[in-house]
């Protein structure tokens, strides 16, 4: 009755289309009651239907979500491999901790391995930082607990983690009772960072310019070397190609090349002129390494340069010094035998004849003496213009020292031709020579001629025999020429005698040796002694060493006489040590370009130093700059090995050869010697080159930490100018002439008592 009410209700009652079961059961003869019992079997029977579908579908899904997590995992799980990162589960409450790690099984599956335990434990000096950070996160002022610390391996080793974590558990009042995450070994990646730290800050520390540029030479970092180098701040350069630095020093061509060189090889290095920001040019060394970026493996090119526009300078003033008179600007004695040396190879190989024509002005002692020096430097420089003049063009005209000058002639192809230029000199100098617009001087020369391949075969031996011959034209009446000739040196049989004699003259007891004091300006002391070689045969007398040295070394004896002056000096040190002396005092032995490349050298200092027992500090070792240079890096291998014994190099002669600072800064080397020759020039006010040639010797050896000595100081003048400039020590016949054994050590003794004493400088010992 009810459902009937209802159907009616909503107006559809007995309606075929929306209730066709109540048709059907009247066709059928069915009552309402068999209709509504088979309609009630249909509900059930699709409500059974929809059930099943139902949980059918249910089932999929669920299989489906089954599915999708373990793809999930297996990708959580790869991502842990693939990171090295382990997970890990803390709980607060049973301070449990459970860690699983992942590892690829033989079949390339991955395994995950879950294991339990007590927290593993972390460096005492990371621990309150690590409890820091994780009180930070529980009251919630962090998102995420991270802590990067120390913690023990399974090795027994310290390891730095990185940890990261969130609370995945709460108890009923909120709080975090569990913590899961995240850990990985970061012991390489802290090590790499370390090192690109240390990278950084070195750049930044760098006194040379950095720069690292990509393939098209655009500028990607600068360190600030290279901002105060350039003047260009660093987000100026930044992007802009490097031609920013190019000047009109180098055409465009050169820098063109230069790129080309420097993508071409892996390790480039030369020098180039750089335009600053300001308009001004600096010359830098460069030097350029191709490297490959860490990331994309893209090629950067890191180029370090220095300015080496000072050194520059320097380097030229004093090749220069070394190369040309300053005072006649004509080259000097060195220049003349490089010179005269390319001649020979060229006459050689063309076969033709060359001619050295020795010339040397007559009184000119006179002109010093009576006129002064600053007059006699006016007829130096006259003279010099005047032989320029005369000479053939493309001739050598060069200043030897003193009033001594040289004509190299090449291409001579009759000796006659090397008379006819010399007659020409000496009538060219009848003329007055114009001093300024109110004085004329007049002087002649006398000129001594020897000829390539017929009187020498080698420069010194020209440059010998036109000077024997330039002496004999001075004999003749002065104002003349004379033409080398084997009767004019009566000495070449000397000279045979001589080497004979000095092969038995160490084992014949005539060989001694001369000691002269080297004083220290600073407090008066004697800090050096040098070891002076003398030679007096029964033959033949005393014999100066500028005569037996020469002939030593032609011959080899040297080796032998080198050897045995170290041994004596040694000797004598120790022995003058033991009655009394400073032991800070040196001795300073000469050693021959022989000595030191042809013989064992090294092991001859060890014996002296080791017979004699002294130190290898108390030794010092002078080798000429021409003995140097001319064997550079033989002499450079030679020096390192006396460096390792401990002994002390000084550089004799500085100032008459070529060197580069470059290159000396390079060698072992202690002490430079001013030559004897700048030390004359200071005697007079205005001579004012070889006060300058002085200073800058003196102020270069300051900037590259060596000591000063002076040689051939003869005038308190000299001594105080050294004084002035802060010369370290002098030395010379001011100070003390050459001595014998008791005698120095007699000098030596008094300087030092009482110790630290000063000496007047003004008063030339007894």
């Amino acid at each position: 009755m009810g459902f009937r009410v209802a159907m009616r209700r909503t107006g559809l009652a007995g309606s075929a289309l929306l209730w066709p079961s109540a048709a059907l059961a009247a066709d059928a003869g069915l009552t309402p009651a068999d209709s509504l019992i088979l309609l009630l079997s249909l509900l059930v029977l699709l409500l059974a239907w929809l059930a099943i579908a139902t949980q059918h579908r249910r089932e999929r899904e669920q299989r489906a979500h089954q599915r999708a997590q373990r793809e999930h995992e297996q990708q959580l799980w790869l991502s842990l491999w693939a990171s090295s990162e382990l997970y890990w589960r803390y709980d607060l409450r049973k301070r449990a901790l459970e860690v699983m790690r992942v590892t690829p099984n033989r079949d390339d599956r991955l395994t995950v391995h879950s294991g339990n335990g007590e927290p593993p434990q972390i460096h005492q000096d990371d621990l309150p930082h690590v409890l820091d950070r994780l009180r930070t996160y529980l009251r919630g002022a962090s998102q995420v607990f991270v802590s990067e610390h120390r913690m023990l391996g399974e090795d027994g080793q310290w390891q730095w983690m990185r940890v990261r974590g969130r609370a995945v558990q709460h108890d009923d009042q909120g709080r975090v009772v569990c913590i899961a995450g995240t850990a990985r070994n970061i012991d390489s990646l802290r090590e790499l960072e370390s090192q690109n730290q240390i990278a950084t800050e070195v750049m930044r520390n760098m006194a040379e310019s950095v720069a690292v540029m990509d393939e098209d030479f655009r500028f990607i970092a600068v360190n600030p070397a290279f901002s105060r180098v350039t003047g260009y701040p660093e987000d100026e350069v930044i992007g802009r190609d490097t031609s920013l630095l190019n000047g009109d020093r180098h055409d465009p061509a050169f820098y063109q090349d230069a790129r080309q060189a420097i993508l071409a090889q892996q390790d480039w290095h030369g020098e180039m002129w750089q335009r600053r920001k300001d308009g001004s040019d600096f010359l830098c060394a460069m030097r350029c390494n191709q490297i490959l970026e860490p990331t994309t493996r893209r090629r950067l090119l890191v180029l370090v340069a220095s300015d080496i526009t000072e050194r520059h300078r320097i380097e030229q003033e004093l090749r220069y010094l070394a190369n040309y008179d300053p005072l006649t600007n004509l080259p000097n004695r060195t220049l003349l035998a490089e010179r005269l040396s390319h001649a020979i190879v060229a006459a050689r190989r063309r076969g033709t004849r060359l001619a050295l024509l020795f010339i040397d002005l007559d009184n000119f002692k006179n002109v010093n003496d009576s006129l002064g020096h600053a007059t006699g430097d006016r007829v130096l420089r006259a003279a010099a213009q005047r032989l320029q003049e005369v000479a053939s063009q493309g001739c050598t005209v060069a200043r030897i020292s003193g009033d001594e000058f040289a004509v190299v002639l090449e291409d001579v192809a009759d000796p006659a031709e090397a008379d006819l230029c010399a007659a020409r000199i000496i009538t060219a100098f009848d003329a007055p020579l114009r001093l300024d617009e109110r004085y004329e001087f007049t002087i002649s020369p006398s000129i001594g001629i020897s000829l390539f391949p017929d009187h020498a075969q080698v420069p010194t031996e020209l440059l010998k025999h036109a000077d024997t011959a330039m002496y004999q034209a001075k004999g003749s009446g002065k104002r003349a020429f004379q033409r080398y000739a084997d009767a004019m040196d009566g000495n070449i049989r000397r000279r045979a005698s001589l080497i004979v004699a000095l092969r038995r003259a160490a084992e014949r007891g005539e060989l001694s040796l001369a000691y002269q004091p080297e004083r220290v300006l600073a407090d008066g002391r004697c800090g050096a002694v040098e070891a002076l070689l003398r030679w007096t045969s029964p033959e033949y007398g005393s014999i100066g060493p500028d005569e037996f040295i020469p002939l030593a070394e032609e011959s080899g004896a040297i080796v032998q006489i080198g050897e045995w002056v170290l041994r004596e000096a040694c000797r004598t040190l120790a022995a003058w040590q033991r009655a009394g002396l400073d032991p800070r005092v040196r001795m300073s032995v000469n050693v021959s370009a022989l000595q030191l490349l042809r013989s064992d050298l090294p092991g001859a200092v060890s014996a002296a130093l080791h017979d004699s027992g002294l130190p290898a500090s108390a030794l010092e070792l002078e080798l000429t700059e021409s003995v140097l240079m001319a064997n550079a890096e033989v002499a450079r291998e030679r020096l390192h090995a006396f460096r390792t014994l401990g002994v002390s190099i000084a550089v004799d002669d500085f100032g008459t050869g070529y060197s580069s600072l470059a290159y000396l800064h390079r060698l072992p080397i202690n002490t430079l010697k001013i030559d004897k020759a700048f030390i004359d020039g200071l005697v007079s006010p205005d001579d004012h080159e070889d006060a300058t040639i002085t200073t800058t010797i003196i102020a270069m050896a300051r900037t590259l930490g060596l000591q000063v000595v002076a040689e051939g100081v003869e005038t308190a003048g000299q001594l105080a100018f050294l004084e002035r400039h802060a010369c370290d020590m002098a030395q010379g016949y001011w100070i003390s002439r050459p001595l014998p054994d008791q005698a120095c050590l007699q000098f030596l003794l008094e300087t030092q008592a009482p110790r630290g004493a000063r000496l007047d400088p003004a008063t030339p010992p007894a």
